[in-house]
């Protein structure tokens, strides 16, 4: 599951973040709501986790914004207001959710949680042939044999999952897999790719995972394996 938080206060971000991190969830972070909006536009992600009280952009002008634009992520609102106007105000702008600060992280993972179900529950696995990954366990699976990969491998192989037939660059993938907080010099991707690659193509004689020389990696488009 893909998160952006969009916090102005750079403690309660790195908590958050750490916190749901720990749980296997992979988080931008964006500290107004001017560069909340353009993460928006550039990346798919399944859920924002957003501050009322941002700078450049608040976080209802930006919920708004969103939901104009036809961006219908769901939305956990923070906030430090507890009237029942304010919240009511937040929840008309197009949020799904309502967290009062201070808050307990076991709560808002709570609802985090809550939301992923409700937006999986139509599609909990991601199928290619006999290989499928159970979004909600995140368990990779050929057939009834699980494939067992470390996280980041995950991430990348549910990425190009959600891809076939897209060549898909080294910077894509690290943005994917590992944010916004990397080194675009680093060789990691080419590093993860062969573990995959030991990994998948007992499964996969002919290979899995092509690559583009010059370009970057794909999965072709299957009918069936």
């Amino acid at each position: 599951m893909n998160i952006l938080l969009v916090e102005d206060d750079a403690k309660i971000a790195k908590f958050i973040t750490k916190g749901l991190q720990e749980e296997m969830y992979q988080v931008d972070c964006a500290a107004d709501g001017e560069d909340g909006f353009l993460f928006l536009k550039l990346n798919s992600y399944d859920l924002v986790i957003l501050d009322l009280m941002l700078p450049k952009l608040g976080g209802i002008e930006l919920c708004k914004k969103i939901r104009k634009k036809g961006i219908t992520t769901p939305v956990i609102m923070l906030t430090a207001k507890i009237t029942v106007k304010e919240k009511v105000e937040g929840l008309e702008a197009g949020a799904d959710d309502y967290l009062t600060k201070p808050f307990a992280f076991d709560e808002l993972l709570a609802r985090v949680r809550a939301i992923q179900r409700r937006t999986t529950i139509k599609a909990a696995d991601l199928q290619y042939g006999l290989l499928r990954i159970d979004l909600l366990a995140h368990r990779v699976f050929y057939n009834d044999q699980e494939i067992i990969l470390r996280p980041k491998e995950l991430a990348m192989l549910r990425y190009l999952l959600s891809n076939t037939g897209r060549v898909l660059s080294r910077t894509r993938i690290l943005e994917n897999a590992w944010g916004y907080d990397f080194d675009p010099q680093t060789n990691v991707v080419d590093v993860y790719i062969s573990h995959l690659r030991e990994k998948l193509n007992p499964f996969f004689p002919a290979g899995i995972i092509r690559t583009v020389k010059g370009m970057g990696y794909m999965i072709e488009d299957c009918s069936d394996d």
